[in-house]
């Protein structure tokens, strides 16, 4: 596949799961990646499992670091000519429990990662090429930013955020640039672990398709909503999710 051939992607969050699933699958289609990470080991993995140098190369920093972001914005640019496509991935969620319990530094920790690092990157990539080249822009999001979450309240509260925020980026930079999210629901990633391990056919028993998702479930709908296919696709969320919010209340 060469749909991608000659366009650059930045993607957040890439040493592992989600985040590798979505930049393997922009290189099967002919992109080159920048890909960050907050452990510079784990990013050189990546790195050779997409490819190498040619087509791969790893910015290691912490996704709230406005440096950082601008760094990674930077080296995709800087090392292969253009920033055709933004995958903000990162994201935290360090407590587990009630809202009404949340402390509240701790959700103020989530807030600024998920939702304002997230921002922080669009406006950088838009200043830096977007605003004058286009491109297209993914959120990864998620099921529990569209319905009551219990233990991970705070985590959805601030997918809620970026799914709204998608909307508004996607009018206020259309035309140039097209702004789409994902929902996932349960991804079978090392950060999902606790919602599954041990007891994967039982979690698995809600999803109508009878599975949990794979990383790879999520990269192919990315490079879907990230390229010339989704031409005319702008402002969604797309619920990655096996099916299970069709099945309604229990």
């Amino acid at each position: 596949m060469s749909e991608l051939e000659g366009r650059t992607a930045l993607v957040t969050g890439a040493s592992r799961g989600i985040g590798l699933a979505i930049a393997q699958s922009l290189v099967r289609r002919g992109a080159r990646v920048v890909v960050t990470a907050r452990k510079p080991e784990a990013l050189t993995e990546a790195v050779a499992a997409l490819g190498g140098p040619v087509v791969a190369v790893g910015v290691a920093g912490n996704a709230g670091d406005p440096q950082h972001r601008a760094e990674a914005v930077r080296t995709a640019v800087d090392t292969f000519g253009s920033l055709d496509m933004l995958v903000g991935n990162v994201g935290i969620n360090p407590v587990f429990g009630p809202m009404v319990d949340l402390d509240l530094d701790a959700f103020r920790k989530i807030l600024d990662t998920n939702v304002v690092g997230t921002l922080g990157l669009v406006q950088e990539a838009w200043r830096a090429w977007m605003a004058e080249h286009g491109g297209s822009v993914l959120v990864v999001a998620s099921v529990a930013g569209l319905k009551s979450s219990p233990g991970i309240a705070g985590y959805g509260v601030s997918k809620a955020a970026l799914i709204n925020m998608v909307t508004q980026l996607a009018v206020e930079l259309g035309p140039k640039v097209r702004v789409n999210a994902v929902a996932p629901a349960v991804v079978k990633t090392r950060f999902a672990g606790a919602l599954y391990e041990g007891r994967e056919e039982e979690a698995a028993k809600g999803y109508p398709v009878g599975r949990l998702g794979e990383p790879e479930d999520i990269g192919e709908a990315a490079a879907y909503l990230l390229g010339a296919g989704a031409g005319w696709v702008t402002g969604q969320t797309l619920v990655l999710d096996g099916g299970t919010l069709s099945r309604g209340p229990a």
